[in-house]
This record gives C-alpha cells, structure tokens and sequence, in this order.
C-alpha cells in the first residue's frame, strides 16, 4: 500500500541523518488541511536567470541602404498649425485644413495640406493594404461633433495626427506604398 504525501513540499523529506525519503511525516498524514490549500510549490529547475533574449543589433544603413530602408524618404512629420475653413452660413459646413511639414532624406520640406477626413481614408486604405499591419499603426484621434472647433480638442487632434503621420511614413513598410505616396503628392 502506498501512503499518500499530503502537504509535502518536496518529494524528498531530508531527515536529521541526511537522508532522503519518499514518505511524508506522521503529523502531514493526519493533517486535516488539503495540501493545495497549503499554497508550497515544488522546487523549479528552470529560471529566468538562464533564458537571456537575443542581443539588439543596430545596423547603419547611411552608406549602404539595405532593400527595406530604401523605401524611407522622410525624416519626420510636424503639423505646427490649422485653418478653419467656413461655409456661406456660419458653423455649417466649416472644416478644419491640417499644414503638415514633412522633412525629407534629402533636406527639402515639403508642406501639404490635408482635412481629418483624408487622415481617415489613409489609415482605412493602409489597412486594407496591409492587413497584418494593424498593430504598427496607430489609431486616430477620436472625432467629436461637439468640440470640433474648440482649441484644447483641436490641440489635442494636431498631437494625434502628427504622431500617426510619423508611425506611417517612418515604417519602411507603409512609406514606399502607392497609397501613402497618393496621399502626400496630391
């Protein structure tokens, strides 16, 4: 008959002579508490110690491009300011016009000017596009009917769309793509 190990920590019960045995002391055998109420792990051979990740390797690309950094042309994105365009009957049919600066490889800025709603359909083509992408690219601000016209909200979209437009033409990815380049050149 074999006798069961309740609340033993170890397989293993070392005893006062040093030796190893296999079975559980009189007072674990009565215990009237379950032993996984008793919360013991077992011993862990494995540590997180011993798995070290790979090293980070930094390569530079300035001499020699490789294939996928050859598609990045630009150094980055501000949009310092806005325009609210108005319609003929007052806050309706306004909207606002983003001036986006983007700074090339080859050292010309180039400015373009686009609405919220050409952002949208941009991130919407890019996810067609690149449909396993969709964790590289972040979400837009969100819209809102109310606040659209008040500075904090609109502060707030200019910071969201320049760090959007940053994620999408810096990712050698998205930056050689027709639709960003349709995007920026018309």
């Amino acid at each position: 008959m074999e006798s069961s190990r309740l609340g033993s920590s170890s397989p293993h019960q070392d005893s006062s002579d040093g030796e190893a045995h296999d079975h559980p002391s009189p007072a674990e055998l009565e215990s009237p508490i379950p032993p996984y109420w008793l919360h013991r792990r077992d011993e862990s051979y494995s540590s997180v110690g011993i798995v070290r990740p790979p090293p980070i390797t930094l390569e530079d690309h300035t001499e020699e491009p490789s294939e996928q950094s050859k598609s990045l042309w630009a150094k980055g994105v501000t949009i310092d300011d806005y325009v609210t365009v108005s319609g003929n009957v007052p806050r309706v049919g306004d909207y606002v016009v983003w001036n986006c600066k983007v700074e090339t490889l080859d050292g010309g800025p180039m400015v373009i000017r686009k609405r919220y709603s050409e952002f949208d359909d941009l991130r919407n083509k890019l996810l067609i596009t690149f449909p396993h992408s969709e964790a590289a690219m972040p979400p837009l601000p969100p819209k809102s009917v109310v606040f659209k016209f008040r500075p904090k909200f609109l502060e707030k979209r200019r910071i969201g769309l320049a760090y959007f437009l940053n994620c999408v033409l810096l990712n050698p990815e998205f930056s050689g793509s027709p639709v960003l380049k349709e995007f920026i050149f018309n």
